[in-house]
């Protein structure tokens, strides 16, 4: 029940894109983000292999979205041949891996590709950042802004992966303990439960990141702006005021 939290969070995002008319490339990581939690709700509700996939798979198709956003980093949204082969080489990762990961079923081999695209992912953010101009036209307040929302979304992510791997350590104790407190404050005991809840937020806050370091790269940063409905941040569009009859 943990994942409803990742899908509502993810799709209130990805409407949110639409109502500010971004350039849909940045709905398809919310819409990840949400199949991820779609495909862990099943997989959790039923233990199959099958539902497992539907799981992990976007986990990879997810990260290879993001990776086309970080690295498709020249002025303007038009698909130039750079970025077209950006996305036939991530298209052909993405159904070899798949392919692979079916035949191969061990998930350490996910877990290790993951990693290297989640590094790969950091590493590109922090040379645009911090080892490019294309940064330079932005405003210190954008800046900041960005770099605000992708290290508290790693934060949360890190913690989430911590409390993960405390519940995995400490599972004999964590559920005597759930039947002594019982329903419902045995939930908070639940340690799996919060490692959906904190990585989905934390993966929230660094695709919102990403977008708004990207937007800023390849359009004029002062059309765009953070933004926060329900206290969640997201990026939006300034709207321009008619002047005055």
């Amino acid at each position: 029940m943990s994942n409803i939290f990742s899908i509502t969070i993810s799709l209130h995002a990805a409407l949110a894109v639409f109502r500010d008319r971004l350039p849909i490339r940045y709905v398809i990581g919310y819409i990840g983000s949400a199949f991820i939690g779609i495909g862990s709700f099943a997989f959790h509700a039923t233990l199959l292999y099958q539902a497992q996939l539907a799981d992990e798979i976007p986990m990879i198709l997810l990260a290879s979205s993001l990776l086309f956003l970080v690295f498709d980093s020249q002025p303007g949204f038009a698909l130039r041949l750079h970025s077209l082969f950006i996305i036939a080489g991530l298209l052909a990762f993405d159904v070899s891996f798949s392919w692979s990961y079916y035949v191969y079923r061990n998930p350490v081999y996910h877990q290790v590709v993951f990693g290297v695209m989640a590094v790969a992912i950091t590493a590109r953010i922090i040379y645009l950042l911090h080892w490019t101009n294309l940064c330079a036209h932005m405003s210190s307040k954008a800046r900041s802004s960005t770099s605000g929302l992708l290290w508290s979304g790693s934060t949360l992510f890190v913690l989430g992966f911590a409390i993960w791997n405390i519940d995995n350590i400490c599972c004999d104790p964590l559920n005597r303990w759930k039947v002594v407190v019982g329903w419902p404050t045995a939930f908070f005991l639940e340690g799996h439960a919060w490692w959906h809840i904190f990585t989905a937020l934390g993966g929230y806050l660094m695709i919102t990141g990403m977008t708004y370091l990207t937007l800023c790269i390849k359009d004029d940063p002062n059309k765009y702006t953070i933004a926060y409905t329900c206290r969640l941040p997201r990026v939006a569009r300034l709207r321009v005021r008619k002047p005055s009859q």
